[in-house]
């Protein structure tokens, strides 16, 4: 991916299984949230090749394949009318739309309520979405996403900036939507590795718009390569199927010493 004779993106080779889970691992600036546009078919990359559900870009009607496709990502420059219920962000979901201007049915409206029963947000139904928390925000833009019963989701940075509880909350909604009877392929996008679920099938890692390594989060998540690539020692630390990156206190002086 080149923009203004900068590559944004280079020499990217990943496949991700149907009806999965796969994440983008990688620090500021590394290109993943331009990875997650071109998988949702917003942008199209300058070389190469991108096939995504099947349809190759250049021979697929793109506006129908992003029919099948849905991006959450809460930091981004849009975001639903504020004004509306939790309820009816949901429904926003049926028409691709940030406000809601068309009429729904009854049963459109059971079907918002079931999802966000699902997601842990039964007692906020019809709450407006201003009056939300910001973790309740992702969880309702989540159902909102799923609402259609997309093959595709990606979910970009959906934790960020959440506090502990709020982000846990989040990832088990993941997990949910994994133990669905056709669950989505998701693809996870994050800078944080302790915000990787468990059920992580494989991992590509980014630095500076390029592939760094891929595979499983035990062939990727290696102390010697996340220190190549932050420039710095690190260690890794699993528990119950998760990873956790921790750099000692006792290293913080040396931080800041310019390089």
């Amino acid at each position: 991916m080149l923009r203004d004779d900068r590559w944004i993106l280079r020499d990217i080779d990943w496949t991700v299984a149907p009806g999965s889970l796969a994440a983008v691992l990688g620090p500021n600036g590394s290109g993943k949230s331009t990875l997650a546009r071109i998988i949702a078919c917003h942008l199209w990359p300058t070389v190469g090749q991108c096939t995504v559900l099947g349809g190759t870009f250049g021979s697929t009607n793109l506006p129908e394949l992003r029919k099948q496709i849905r991006l959450v990502q809460p930091a981004g420059p849009y975001d639903v009318d504020p004004s509306l219920t939790a309820r009816q962000v949901v429904l926003t979901g049926y028409f691709g739309s940030i406000g809601l201007y068309a009429r729904t049915t009854d049963a459109m409206a059971e079907e918002a309520k079931q999802l966000l029963e699902r997601v842990g947000l039964a007692e906020v139904v019809d709450h407006s979405y201003s009056t939300l928390s910001s973790g309740e925000r992702v969880r309702s833009l989540i159902a909102r996403a799923m609402i259609t019963q997309p093959r595709l989701l990606i979910l970009d940075e959906p934790t960020a900036g959440l506090d502990l509880l709020a982000r846990e909350r989040v990832l088990a909604t993941v997990q949910i939507l994994l133990q669905s009877s056709n669950p989505p392929t998701v693809v996870f996008i994050t800078h944080h590795v302790e915000e990787l679920p468990p059920t992580t099938a494989q991992l590509l890692l980014l630095n500076e718009g390029r592939c760094a390594a891929k595979g499983t989060m035990a062939e990727v998540l290696r102390a010697d390569l996340l220190s190549q690539i932050y420039g710095f020692p690190v260690e890794v630390r699993q528990s119950a199927g998760r990873y956790y990156l921790e750099i000692h206190p006792s290293a913080w002086k040396e931080l800041l010493k310019p390089r």
